[in-house]
């Protein structure tokens, strides 16, 4: 081993230990043997322990030079003794540390004092491990320094599963402030689309304001789309989920990638046979196929191949004890991968948040990997990627399979032109921009609107109203009372009142402040005076036993019954979402 140990006299003196009776005998068991042969059984029992620890063991001399390493160290590296024994352990340098790095370990050890620290090593085969080492200076008998030993613990699964973790948090905490920003610029947008809708109607097209307004009408529907791709960030937009064989939707499409990525980069397709089928929404699926497809060409400026495959995959519990969002179960495998310029270790960390890009000023949102990831998650699947710095990328998403039992709920869209109505309508709306341009809105096609700010001044309104009220129209988060406290004390006082409520949340939000009010009909912030004059006429039209209409419906958790489905696969998350305008297939990327 290159080691001599020459001082023994602190070994255990326990009963059947080895021990230090005398300088030139000692008992083993009782048993009286020579120091010679007692030092024989240590160097014996102490080579024989280093050999068979589970923590890598690395001995230099002064020079660092390699003179032992042991077993664990041979499968923590990938390299065998004989490559290793007579060289330094610069050969392990992956580069993650710089000169004083090193410079501050040798100063420590040289001075006989112990230097514990984490290195980030590159393996036989080129890939990275990370270990905790401790490096402890050997001396003589004449307390020379003579050698180092270093023990090491591979921990790069520890490192990845915490990375994993803070990932994850960070991108919750993302979610839950873009989800809280959404709902804000959705009031905003709602009278600025409003109002220039309104205003675009009264003129003629040969007014010379009229192409302001358009431009005005256009800004503020880019604005919309932003805030949808904000929701399906966070996962609080809603999909329309159906039966889907992804093979199909890839063959369909594939004319379509092949003039996004050009003539200078190859497209392949590997399309496996009998491909399970998924519960999704198309449109999702194909805009995440887009998007990672147009992020790969622009990773490819001076052409490349880009690959699609598709697998069926069964992710067992060995493979999520190393990936935390995985769970364990059947899955289609949707796979992108691209020979461009790759990813730094930092561009992954930040790959997936909303508003980040390495693309120039004004070329990109940064929100289209971002969406991808929500799209993914809102779809209770999970997404890895693996980049290199000029070898490529590949993105493995992981879509649950459909299971036999499962029922997909498909809503239809009405898309007639609403009649204008005489019925009364409570109007409930914190946000005054969005409360008056409703109130015009309803006015002007002819309903009597009663507005409020707030639940208790609504229900002022209503027992000072000498008529009935016909519909209530409520956000769904109030100031002072929840949406269900309103509801329910307004249905004293008018049994047969209808609802409809209106909101720039997302439908986890929603499904909070609405858990127990059975169906209701929905209307998303921000809407058009068409979306908002259609609704109101449908839920008036509807008989009063049937509070699912057209539209947005969120069926209810009866108290008792738990549902043998998780939060992903809830009622409320099988909605119809708004159709998405063109923009959203135009993702920002790298």
């Amino acid at each position: 081993m290159g080691l001599k140990i020459t001082n023994r006299e602190h070994m255990d003196a326990s009963p059947g230990s080895l021990t230090g009776a005398s300088p030139s005998q000692s008992h083993v068991g009782g048993v009286e043997v020579k120091q010679e042969d007692w030092q024989q059984s240590v160097d014996s029992l102490l080579r024989v322990a280093i050999e068979q620890t589970t923590e890598g063991v690395i001995i230099t001399d002064v020079q660092g030079t390699i003179t032992y390493v042991n077993p664990a160290f041979e499968s923590m590296s990938g390299y065998r003794k004989s490559e290793v024994i007579g060289r330094t352990p610069r050969m392990l340098q992956s580069g993650e540390h710089d000169i004083a790095f090193y410079r501050q370990l040798w100063e420590t050890i040289r001075a006989g004092r112990v230097w514990r620290g984490r290195f980030v090593n590159r393996r036989r085969d080129g890939a990275r491990y990370i270990v905790d080492a401790t490096i402890t200076p050997v001396r003589d008998a004449d307390a020379h320094i003579t050698h180092y030993i270093s023990l090491q613990r591979d921990v790069t699964r520890e490192v990845e599963l915490e990375e994993q973790y803070r990932q994850s948090q960070k991108m919750e905490v993302l979610g839950q402030l873009t989800a809280g920003i959404a709902h804000d610029f959705n009031n905003v947008l709602t009278a600025v689309n409003g109002y220039a809708e309104l205003m675009q109607a009264q003129l003629n097209s040969d007014h010379p304001a009229y192409d302001i307004v358009l431009k005005l009408l256009r800004a503020g529907q880019r604005g919309a789309d932003l805030v949808r791709q904000l929701l399906m960030f966070s996962r609080k937009q809603a999909n329309r989920p159906q039966v889907l064989n992804v093979n199909t939707l890839i063959t369909e499409i594939e004319a379509m990638l092949r003039r996004i990525i050009g003539e200078h980069i190859q497209l392949s397709t590997h399309l496996a046979q009998d491909l399970w089928l998924i519960k999704a929404d198309p449109a999702q699926i194909e805009q995440i196929i887009v998007n990672l497809v147009v992020n790969a060409r622009d990773a490819m400026p001076h052409g490349g191949h880009l690959s699609i495959e598709t697998a069926n995959v069964v992710l067992d519990e060995h493979y999520v004890s190393t990936h935390l969002e995985a769970r364990p179960g059947d899955y289609v495998a949707l796979i992108v991968s691209d020979t461009g310029v790759g990813m730094s270790a930092e561009v992954k960390l930040h790959l997936f948040e909303p508003f980040f890009t390495t693309k120039g000023r004004g070329k990109g949102t940064g929100l289209g990997l971002a969406t991808v990831y929500g799209i993914v998650k809102q779809h209770g699947g999970s997404i890895w990627v693996c980049s290199e710095p000029g070898v490529g990328t590949t993105f493995k998403i992981y879509l649950p399979r459909l299971q036999e039992d499962e029922q997909i709920a498909v809503c239809s869209e009405v898309t007639e032109c609403p009649r204008d109505g005489r019925e009364t309508i409570l109007l409930v709306e914190d946000d005054p921009s969005v409360r008056d341009l409703t109130e015009l809105i309803l006015r002007r096609h002819g309903y009597t609107v009663l507005s409020a700010e707030t639940g208790r001044e609504a229900l002022c309104l209503a027992k000072e109203h000498p008529g009935k009220i016909d519909l209530l129209l409520s956000d769904i988060v109030l100031p002072d009372l929840s949406a269900i406290t309103l509801t329910e004390q307004l249905k004293r006082l008018y049994p047969r009142v209808k609802t409809l409520y209106m909101s720039g949340y997302g439908y986890e939000v929603i499904a909070r402040h609405l858990p127990t009010l059975g169906h209701i009909t929905l209307l998303r912030k921000p809407f058009s005076s068409t979306e908002l004059t259609r609704q109101v006429r449908n839920v008036l039209d509807a008989p009063i036993a049937a509070e699912a209409w057209n539209g947005v419906s969120l069926p209810s958790r009866s108290p008792g019954h738990a549902s043998k489905k998780s939060d992903s696969q809830a009622p409320w998350h099988r909605l119809p979402r708004y159709p998405q305008a063109p923009d959203m297939l135009r993702p920002p990327l790298k």
